[in-house]
C-alpha cells in the first residue's frame, strides 16, 4: 500500500508541474494579446491622426508622424505604468 501512494503523490506533482506549465504558457499568451492589441489601438489612433490619403507609399512626413505618435503612446504607457508601479509599491498611498 505505501508504494502505490507513493506512486500517487508523483502522479499529483507531475499533475501540478503540468497545471503550473499551462498556467505560464496562458499567462504567456494573454500577455502577448494584451501587447498585439495595444499596438493595434496605437496603430489605429495614429492612422487616423496622420494618414490624410493612403496611396502606394507613405510619404516622409507621414512616416515621421507615424513614428512621432507611436513613440509618444509607448513614452506615455511606460510614464503611466511606472507611476503606477511606484504607488503600488508605496501601499496604494
Amino acid at each position: 500500500a505505501g508504494s502505490s501512494s507513493f506512486l500517487l503523490m508523483g502522479a499529483e506533482l507531475g499533475q501540478e508541474a503540468e497545471v503550473a506549465e499551462l498556467q505560464r504558457m496562458v499567462a504567456a499568451e494573454e500577455q502577448r494579446a494584451r501587447l498585439t492589441a495595444q499596438v493595434h489601438t496605437f496603430m489605429e489612433a495614429c492612422w487616423e491622426k496622420c494618414v490624410d490619403k493612403p496611396g502606394s507609399k507613405l510619404d516622409s512626413r507621414t512616416e515621421t508622424c507615424l513614428a512621432n505618435c507611436v513613440n509618444r503612446f509607448i513614452d506615455t504607457t511606460l510614464s503611466v505604468t511606472n507611476r503606477f508601479a511606484q504607488l503600488m509599491q508605496k501601499g496604494g498611498h
